[in-house]
């Protein structure tokens, strides 16, 4: 799947991705294949994968990468 980064909360490590279907996923630090957190910016389009979240009834991104095309950082 394909979205923008819409939210980050540093202090917690984790944050939001539009998708460009709409859908807000939640996304965790740990879920970053490529760079690093501190690195991310909001408005960054990425790449991702959906898995069901253990602790919630939603999804959310994991293999989350730089979009192809943009530079990693």
């Amino acid at each position: 799947m394909k979205g923008k980064i819409v939210r980050l909360v540093r202090d917690r490590g984790f944050g939001f991705i539009r998708a460009d279907s709409g859908q807000e996923i939640f996304f965790h630090a740990t879920g970053l294949t490529s760079g690093n957190f501190e690195s991310l910016h909001e408005g960054e389009s990425v790449e991702f994968d959906v898995e069901p979240d253990p602790r919630s009834n939603r999804e959310r991104a994991v293999n989350v990468r730089p979009e192809s095309g943009e530079a990693a950082a």
